[in-house]
Order: structure tokens, then sequence, then C-alpha cells
């Protein structure tokens, strides 16, 4: 970083670049092949789940020295679209990735959006040029559609094709963002309070609350004090985004701060310097980058859960996922608490007391929590994978609360109907229908109503219980006008 004894002076900083685009279209494996590093074969079923920020050096042909860039990789599920949009807002200098076998699919459309709302100028990656089955015509013709009008085509927007396998097209791509960022004439103040913005946050349990940031003025110095709209703290440690120790670091670094009394909202824009006025205090105002979704909280059945994942940023993601899990007519979904880190015996006492099961992303539980859950029946549903996670919640939620069917019968004919009660004849073809028990009525497997047998007959003669593969009668109570092929349950 160029300094100047002018503290006053502005200087010129590194391009903060965001990496967004749809799932597996090949964004980390990108950033693997500049950072020579293999991220992508680590992480959880081939998908990025948390933002990562790295700083490398790049020595364009007519540029001497090398000029840093620092890039922001995000997930690419749909499950992490609060992310794509605020690392838009971070960001100087987008990369659109779309892979030239696919084309552009749903996350590619919720990128290009999230980047023209936030005013960020892109470049497109078009990745994966050495398979096959490309169609760079189709995909060029995809973006322009979708209004992203790119260079000779109509439009301005830069664009080259590359492949992470081979190298081809990623020096000319750096090229790209190092023109775009001289364009952009990127400056800081070196004099000015340390400001950016929280990216990511997490409980270690040897080094406690740990904060990813972005800085993008001023500087960041160990003892400084820092301070977002929802927590302050002192640095007494400073990393670089290597994990190494700084004493002071400038724009566009990514770091890593210790200091937090308690961990900061992701997404959140932070202040740091020797002293933080009552007045630049009151100043701070909380900062909410993209739309928050409501979940639904009406309903007769209210699910209750209790969310942890491993880093807020996932937490984040986790929270708004679950409240659009599809549910049943009558069901709900109430939030008991969210927080980062393993799943405690606290959480399975707070799922006792409250009746909530536990969604874990990424985490471990404690062994004294899983006795204790065992013991006290408390589901826990763990993942280190987003959509399998989900799938699991979704699965639970149908289920929850339906008790074992203990019989079903099926009615092969209507008799008649006197006073709310009809008679029906039919097989019974599962377990056993007792004499008067209430039933569920239902329709190719929907339940359209209830009520209860008030008579059973067996071979004309009354029965308590009649067992499955044996015909009988019953005197049904119910409001719902009875049809041959609906069934009654039993549970």
């Amino acid at each position: 970083m160029t300094t100047s004894n002018n503290k006053n002076e502005s200087l010129k900083r590194p391009p903060i670049v965001v990496v967004v685009g749809h799932v597996d279209h090949g964004k980390t494996s990108l950033l693997d092949y500049i950072r020579k590093t293999n991220v992508a074969a680590r992480e959880a079923g081939g998908i990025t789940q948390s933002v990562g920020a790295y700083e490398i050096s790049h020595s364009p042909e007519a540029i001497k020295p090398a000029e840093k860039i620092t890039f922001i990789d995000t997930p690419g599920h749909e499950a992490f679209s609060k992310m794509r949009v605020r690392g838009a807002h971070i960001a100087d200098i987008g990369i659109l990735v779309v892979a030239a076998d696919d084309g552009v699919q749903p996350q590619t459309k919720e990128a290009i959006k999230a980047l023209t709302e936030s005013n960020t100028p892109f470049i497109v990656a078009i990745t994966k040029v050495d398979k096959n089955n490309v169609d760079l015509r189709r995909v060029k013709n995809e973006l322009i559609t979708n209004g992203v009008l790119l260079e000779g085509l109509g439009g301005g927007v830069s664009y080259q094709e590359v492949s992470s396998k081979t190298g081809q097209g990623i020096a000319e791509l750096l090229d790209l963002i190092i023109l775009h960022a001289e364009m952009e004439n990127l400056k800081y103040n070196p004099a000015a309070r340390g400001k950016g913005v929280i990216l990511e946050s997490e409980m270690d349990k040897q080094r406690g609350i740990i904060v990813n940031v972005i800085l993008e003025d001023g500087s960041l110095r160990t003892g400084d004090q820092i301070m977002t709209a929802s927590a302050k703290g002192k640095i007494k440690m400073l990393e670089n985004f290597l994990g190494e120790r700084a004493k002071e670091l400038y724009p566009s670094s990514p770091a890593v701060i210790m200091g937090f009394e308690k961990m900061p909202k992701i997404g959140e824009e932070f202040i740091a310097g020797k002293e933080i006025t009552d007045e630049e205090q009151s100043a701070i105002k909380p900062k909410v980058i993209g739309k928050v979704f409501e979940g639904k909280t009406e309903g007769e059945e209210i699910m209750k859960l209790i969310l942890k994942a491993d880093v807020g940023g996932s937490l984040e993601a986790l929270g708004e996922a679950v409240r659009k899990v599809p549910l049943k007519e009558n069901q709900g979904i109430k939030i008991i608490s969210e927080s980062v880190g393993e799943i405690s015996d606290g959480d399975i006492k707070d799922a006792i007391a409250t009746g909530a099961f536990i969604i874990g992303f990424r985490v471990r539980t404690a062994k004294a929590a899983e006795n204790l859950a065992k013991d006290n029946k408390v589901a826990i549903i763990n993942s280190e994978i987003i959509y399998e996670l989900l799938e699991a919640v979704e699965d639970h939620l149908r289920n929850l609360g339906s008790k074992d069917i203990t019989g079903e019968f099926e009615t092969l004919a209507v008799f008649g109907k006197k006073s709310g009660k009809q008679i029906v004849g039919g097989q019974v073809i599962k377990g056993a229908i007792k004499n008067n028990i209430k039933v569920e009525i239902q329709k190719a497997g929907e339940t359209i109503g209830e009520g209860r047998i008030v008579n059973l007959q067996q071979d004309k003669k009354d029965a308590q219980s009649v067992e499955a593969g044996k015909q009988c009668g019953i005197l049904l109570s119910t409001n719902v006008e009875m049809q041959t092929e609906y069934h009654l349950i039993q549970r």
C-alpha cells in the first residue's frame, strides 16, 4: 500500500470485487485458479456456504508493479440471497459468472438485479468454455435478453470467456478488473476514521468473538475503538485475510478483528479510531441491506424452532430459508432463538421448555446436549449442506403432529343419510376400525372433514372392531356428503 507524509491526501486504493452468479457456475473454482488454492474441493456439497474475502496481486503487462485486488466470493444457493445482495452493495466492481454450458439461471437473474440496483459496474465471466457442450451464442443472447448488453453486441458491458481448468482468459479478466478500477478512480483518506462493513462473525471457543470485515476508508489499528449500531469494542487483535497478525491495515483490506464485546450484525457498517465521540456514536444507524423476509406466524399449529449455525452469515441465511419452507394450511413457524455456536445443553433445555425442535447448520452437538436431547426426545436436525438441511426440515414439518394410522376404511357404497348421519359400506384396508371413535375423512389422500363412528356392524351384527381385509357397515356422524372411494382414517 502506498503511503504519504501528507495525511490529508487522498490515496489510491485497490478495487473490491464481488463474484456472483448461479450455484455451480464456477465462481469458487475461478477464484481457486486466481489464488492457486483449492477451496472448492473443501466446500461441503461443492458449494460455497459463507462469504470469503481474499486479496491477490496481478501485474498487467502495461502496469508495474503489481496491483492488488480484493475479491468477495458469495454463495450461489438460493438460501443465500441476502449475502449476494450485500456483496453487491459493498463492492466497487462485480464479476457476473455465467456457465457456458448452462446459461442464465434463476440466481444469475437475481445477481443481475442486485448489481443493477446497487449501481455496481460489472464484467461478465463466461466460465467452463473448455467443455464440449457449450453454446456461447445462446449464453450471450440470454444475457442480452436479461438486460446485460455486452460490448460488440449493442452495449458496453465487458465480458471474458474463461476456463478455471486450463486458465484460458483469466489473465485477461484480471486486466479488465484493473482497467475498470482505473476508470472508477478509487481513493481513500488515511486521516479519516476507519470505516467499512461487517462481512461475517462467529464465536470461537478459544478466541471469543471473531469478526470478518472489509475496510473501505481510513485505517484499522490494534488498540482502536470499534463500533457498529448493535455492538462495540476495542481491537485487541488484528489479522489480515491470511490469518497473519497485523498492527495496521488499509483499504480495501479484508481483516479479522477480535475485541467486540458482543457479536455485531452481518451487513452493518462500522467506524473505528482512537476515540469515538458520543456524537459519532449516536450518528451510527442500523443499516439493513436487502429485503427481509417476513415469515408466516399465524395458524392453528405453530412449529417452534431453535436455529444454530457456525457463523453469522450462515445463521442469517438459515433463518430466511426456514421461513420459506412450505407449510400445511394450518401451520405456522415461530423461531424461539437464533445463535452462533455448537448446540449446547442450554439449547436443549430451551427446546424442552418451549416444545421446540433444533435446526443446526454446520455445527456439532455437545455430548451432554446429545444425551439430554435423547432422554427428553428433543428433535435435532443437523447438516453441513443447506439444501439437504431444508429438505429434512420440510419432511419433519410435513410429518409433525401426524399420529400413526391405526385403521383405514375404504367406502364402496353409500346407502342413505338422515339427521346428520350416513350409512356406508366398505372394506377395512389397514389396521383395524373401531366403534365410537373419531375419524378423518379423506379424498385422494387429502383430509376434507371429520366424523365419528356411531355404530359398526360386521355380517349384520354389532361389532366393536373390524380388522383389515374384512367388510363392514358403518353409521357415521358427519357433515361431509360421503361418496364411494372416500377413506375413513383412525389414528
